[in-house]
């Protein structure tokens, strides 16, 4: 067919699909590049998504000694020798289950395995790289040889542009790659997150698979796609493309019985057989319609993944265990060291698949409960501070459960004196248990008039109203670097922290979301909530109701004491 056909099969290749139209690729304007790579302008003509591929991978800025197709040349023989590929161990970094052959012919299949082995011949760094066998595969339907492919991938893995992540090449790159999928899952995919909880026993472990269903599972067509859109915009598509396959396996498969014993393996299999159906174009426009968080606000939440990870010694593959990493990361909810007087064990699961990945490597630490500690709102927060976060759990006496998961320390209330302080992040939300489980989506606290009991609050209350005024808070989502992590994490400004919580000595404000907000009183016996009725849901509890009791929990690092 052309020059970059020596290794299709094309038989395999869905030929209809092809234009002969000869096309050329003269855009080099970022925005426009973005719109015909996410259109298919180069989709549809073999040879010119080649030259593009190889137009937008020389452009990558790489490490001043990055191996080319020269160096292929050299090292090949040496490394091969006249033996048969196949017959070759390949290194540890890649699954040896998970080889891709999309539409190769066998010249292609082999030559994918001598490339891997050359890689890792020239690149000792790399510890964990799942993604590889996938990337070389694809790269060879595009390639003219071994040679000009090798070069390609050296230069996605050589990337040195610390905005521009490609591909993991640790392992604690891509666990942490999994925690914050399961964050983005739990913030964009409630139903399907929902139904992971309820089917599986441990949630991070199905999304461990992400990155196996776009490199490994999903149809040549579907990947190539992908990766035209990946080469323009980067590792933010992966997300996209992962969370719209799980908003699709849960709209195909809702009310469907399982068709394993497995929701890994179900999901697997829907990916597999995507085609039945989604197609391309419709799982690209689905994962651009998800309105997902800046690339930055992405990079600062795998950064805070990845600090969790490495305070916990989780930075390499495990090789003595038969499940290496989830040893170390399943949820640890245990009815023998989980005692509460207001939830269950299993209640307490549910909480703890809501809650930030990198906080549910911890365990529950029960740090005040009106039981023992009393009514005392200076005894809660003298108990409370110096944990962070905590999860605030409240029984009334009509029997309704609540509480709210509070991101922030308590003593920043001191910040604002003897006025009632706001502050807190975009991680903080409330929920309700009994009569009916719901969780509420995280929003600013709009309505501060609540801890107007009195004359004194009034006067507490109204310089933070004032604090949440339009000029205040950016307009531009992006000057808000992230709604999620608390800004000294990072030494960001303190204009791109969020106000989620409130504490005085007079009160309590926790603003949960979707128009709810929860307000406690002083004494721990009295709370009343806002619940906004332009927002179809119910509210969080009574609108005025009695504590019965009242617990706050830590998190407890298990590895670490």
């Amino acid at each position: 067919m052309d020059e970059y056909s020596r290794f299709v099969d094309w038989d395999k290749m869905d030929v209809s699909a092809q234009s002969q139209d000869t096309k050329e690729l003269t855009c080099t304007d970022l925005h426009e590049l973005k719109q015909l790579a996410r259109q298919g302008y180069w989709a549809k003509n073999h040879s010119l998504r080649a030259k593009v591929y190889h137009k937008l991978i020389s452009n990558i800025p790489c490490r001043t000694v990055t191996p080319d197709a020269n160096v292929y040349r050299d090292i090949v023989v040496k490394i091969i020798g006249k033996r048969n590929s196949s017959s070759l161990p390949l290194p540890e970094f890649v699954d040896n289950s998970l080889i891709p052959t999309y539409c190769l012919n066998a010249e292609g299949v082999g030559a994918v395995r001598k490339i891997i082995l050359c890689i890792a011949n020239q690149f000792p760094d790399i510890s964990f790289c799942p993604a590889l066998p996938s990337v070389i595969a694809l790269l060879l339907h595009y390639s003219k040889d071994e040679a000009e492919c090798f070069e390609q991938v050296c230069r996605i893995l050589a990337c040195n542009d610390p905005s521009k992540r490609l591909i993991d090449q640790t392992f604690l790159a891509f666990e942490s790659s999994c925690m914050t999928f399961g964050d983005l899952v739990n913030k964009y995919c409630q139903a399907a997150h929902k139904l992971m909880v309820a089917v599986s026993e441990d949630v991070l472990e199905v999304y461990s698979d992400w990155q196996r269903w776009l490199f490994g599972e999903l149809p040549m067509a579907y990947i190539a796609r992908i990766f035209d859109v990946f080469l323009v915009e980067g590792y933010k598509v992966l997300y996209r493309v992962a969370l719209a396959l799980l908003k699709f396996f849960h709209k195909v498969r809702a009310g469907q019985p399982m068709e394993s014993d497995s929701i890994q393996q179900d999901i697997r299999a829907f990916v597999r057989d995507i085609a039945k159906s989604v197609s391309p174009e419709r799982l690209l426009e689905k994962a651009f319609a998800i309105r997902l968080f800046s690339r930055k606000e992405i990079q600062l939440l795998q950064m805070a993944n990845e600090k969790a990870l490495q305070q916990k010694g989780i930075t390499v593959k495990q090789k003595s265990l038969a499940t290496p990493r989830r040893q170390n990361v399943h949820l640890a909810v245990h009815a023998e060291n989980f005692k509460s007087e207001i939830v269950s064990v299993k209640e307490m699961r549910d909480i703890w698949s809501w809650i930030p990945e990198r906080f549910a490597l911890c365990q529950p630490l029960l740090l005040f409960t009106t039981l023992e500690h009393g009514c005392s709102l200076s005894r809660f927060y003298s108990h409370s501070e110096g944990h962070e976060p905590t999860l605030l759990l409240i029984k009334t006496t009509a029997k309704e459960v609540c509480g709210a998961y509070l991101s922030t320390d308590w003593s920043e209330r001191r910040r604002g004196g003897n006025k009632l302080s706001f502050f807190g992040t975009g991680e903080c939300f409330v929920f309700r248990l009994q009569p009916e489980v719901e969780r509420y989506e995280w929003v600013i606290i709009k309505h501060p008039e609540l801890a107007s009991t009195g004359s004194e609050t009034e006067n507490h209350a109204q310089p933070a109203s004032s604090t949440l005024s339009s000029s205040s808070i950016p307009s531009d989502p992006s000057d808000r670097l992230s709604p999620f992590l608390a800004a000294r994490h990072f030494n960001l400004p303190s204009k791109t922290a969020s106000m989620f919580m409130a504490g005085s000595s007079e009160c309590i404000i926790v603003g949960g979301g979707d128009g709810q907000a929860l307000y406690l009183d002083a004494d721990l016996n009295h709370g009343r909530t806002s619940h906004c009725n332009t927002f179809n849901n119910q509210p969080l509890c009574s609108e005025s109701f009695q504590i019965s009791i009242l617990e706050v929990w830590g998190f407890r690092d298990t590895m670490n004491g």
